[in-house]
């Protein structure tokens, strides 16, 4: 087209343009500079282009990834501002109005890159597999929450066993619950699977959750017996008039795939495989769930499912794009919900600007390290020490 292109008069270079553009799909700057160069091979940049972010964004991007216990750039992107002035108050960073507007206009895939670089000194918490799903009483009618669920109170539950090699005996185990639309999350240590220890588990996190429960989701697995399925249905069948009671569906264990997800990154990555089975190990494990509870659901970004679509690629083989919404807290779509009472709300935001999640995160693992001193430090868990130590060098 080039030599088209010259020797036409001007009207008709319109015309040849806007032909070219249609079949390469180029803008029409592209295409003059195409047309008008020597060859098509790109030139390579003489002048490189100078650094936008700077080591103050990098270190304000580090210490806020290290706050949040290094989450992924897409959940890390939009609470970079409001976490960064959190810090600041705290004396964890310098934030100045500067970079404070550049952590504002970062994009994602740039948080990304600096991540990237960024974690080839910090270490994470290992991920461990979560033990096998629990079996469900008979008479709990089969189903799963909807991943587009918006409303809040629909819980997935399991329980997680610290039994080490052996299942004999009493031991501790975790009762987790998680809610789907909101991603918030409740922990909470029991001793024994006995009616009364299951119970006192229950009243806990009733006690302790700001707004009501309207269903419960355990799974179909085999590993609790029966009895957290007994307990269950004995305990909020009196406790809670209208409660929505439903199961998995059997060899479908991506029915409770939420609750499922937080034992190995909640439970697991933090007390492993180790055998647990003392009073005093039942409410250490209890003041690090305490903690947790203020960390991942005031602090912690999390992101929720708005739409899937099936297509075709280019394979002939289907495959599933996902959409997801802004990262927000757990505490933040709560308080969109506007489904806490009054006393909650206030007693939430007061503690939520009192807390430090940095300084937070770190009692959290002095805590956890504290157990392991009585029974022998896990293999392959880092220690709170080790991890601040690798991240400031």
């Amino acid at each position: 087209m080039q030599g088209r292109y010259l020797s036409a008069e001007r009207s008709r270079k319109g015309e040849l343009l806007t032909e070219m553009q249609e079949v390469t799909g180029l803008e029409r700057k592209s295409l003059l500079r195409l047309l008008k160069g020597a060859s098509l091979e790109r030139k390579r940049r003489q002048v490189q282009r100078g650094r936008v972010y700077g080591i103050e964004v990098s270190d304000a991007i580090r210490v806020v990834w290290e706050s949040l216990d290094y989450v992924c750039a897409q959940r890390l992107t939009p609470s970079l501002v409001t976490t960064a002035r959190h810090l600041a108050r705290f004396g964890e960073l310098r934030l100045s109005e500067e970079t404070a507007t550049l952590l504002a206009e970062i994009s994602r895939p740039t948080v990304q890159r600096i991540l990237t670089r960024l974690s080839q000194d910090v270490p994470r918490l290992p991920r461990r597999g979560p033990e096998r799903a629990n079996h469900l009483a008979r008479e709990i009618p089969m189903g799963r929450i909807p991943w587009d669920t918006a409303e809040s109170g629909h819980f997935e539950v399991d329980l997680v066993h610290h039994c080490g090699g052996s299942t004999s005996g009493e031991y501790v185990h975790t009762l987790q619950m998680v809610d789907v639309a909101l991603g918030w999350s409740e922990r909470v240590a029991v001793l024994g699977r006995g009616q009364r220890a299951m119970e006192a588990g229950f009243r806990r996190i009733q006690a302790r959750l700001p707004y009501p429960i309207r269903q419960l989701h355990p799974d179909n697995g085999s590993s609790a017996s029966g009895g957290l399925n007994d307990h269950l249905v004995r305990f909020w069948g009196g406790a809670i008039t209208g409660l929505k009671l439903s199961r998995s569906r059997p060899w479908q264990k991506n029915d409770n795939r939420f609750v499922e997800q937080k034992n190995d990154t909640l439970v697991r990555a933090y007390f492993g495989n180790e055998r647990l089975d003392t009073l005093a190990e039942f409410e250490a494990m209890n003041e690090v769930y305490e903690q947790m509870w203020v960390y991942y659901n005031l602090f912690q970004p999390v992101l929720h499912l708005t739409a899937k679509e099936v297509i075709e690629g280019i394979d002939g083989k289907f495959k599933v794009k996902r959409k997801w919404d802004e990262a927000k807290t757990p505490y933040q779509r709560l308080c969109e919900t506007g489904g806490m009472t009054k006393g909650s709300a206030e007693s939430l935001a007061v503690l939520h600007v009192q807390t430090n999640p940095r300084q937070l995160r770190r009692q959290i693992f002095e805590r956890r390290d504290a157990l392991f001193d009585q029974v022998g430090d896990p293999v392959g868990l880092p220690s709170a020490l080790d991890k601040d130590v690798t991240a400031r060098a």
